[in-house]
């Protein structure tokens, strides 16, 4: 399996590791199968990530993904947090091999589940906003 020069500078290098001094959402998303678990910390002051960081076990593709996305949010709104997809987060790491693609889910699904933890925190339902998450251990709660 072959890694993109990307995926490995972000693997080598990543951005934004460790958990934030000040963060007002967590979210976290795994994979049963290979072990991998993601947590995306969230920083938001007026709608923008002022500040992102993550906690990631897994494999060089799990922590380039986590590394990655949490690149293509800071500074973004949330509205555009929510929108960037797996395949945003592969793209921009000049692609992952289809078994690693999970890794680029995760990301995604993380940045979800936090989001979802700051409505929750503003005493917001986030279903309406976020949808309905799955963290990857078979939990599917609109309330998680």
């Amino acid at each position: 399996m072959e890694y993109s020069e990307k995926v490995l500078e972000h693997f080598r290098n990543p951005r934004n590791s460790g958990q934030p001094e000040k963060f007002n959402a967590m979210g976290m998303a795994g994979n049963a199968k290979c072990g991998d678990v993601m947590k995306i910390f969230l920083e938001i002051e007026d709608d923008k990530i002022a500040d992102v960081g993550f906690k990631t076990f897994g494999c060089a593709a799990a922590v380039a993904a986590s590394s990655m996305a949490t690149e293509l949010i800071k500074g973004r709104t949330i509205e555009d947090a929510l929108a960037l997809t797996n395949d945003d987060v592969a793209n921009a790491l000049d692609g992952l091999p289809w078994e690693k693609m999970h890794c680029s889910v995760l990301a995604e699904q993380a940045i979800k589940q936090s989001v979802a933890d700051y409505y929750k925190r503003q005493g917001i339902d986030p279903t309406p906003i976020v949808g309905v998450l799955d963290d990857g251990f078979g939990h599917m709660d609109e309330n998680y």
